[in-house]
């Protein structure tokens, strides 16, 4: 069975009261990005995974998790 990374970014950046747009100018990167990261359509660097989790001030273990 195939593992797929799931994520909370959205929960976060929603309790944080940030639009995508606020957090992917944050993080230094596009909304689109911010989007298809949120709705797993797309993986993230881990720089980019990293720079989220500072941007939100969560571990990056607790944005990102594995689901199998």
């Amino acid at each position: 069975m195939a593992e797929q990374l799931v994520n909370r970014i959205r929960e976060r950046r929603e309790a944080a009261g940030w639009t995508q747009a606020e957090l992917a100018e944050r993080v230094g990167v596009s909304r689109k990005t911010i989007n298809t990261v949120e709705n797993g359509v797309f993986v993230p660097s881990t720089v980019v995974a990293l720079k989220i989790a500072r941007a939100l001030e969560t571990p990056v273990e607790g944005l990102f998790t594995l689901a199998e």
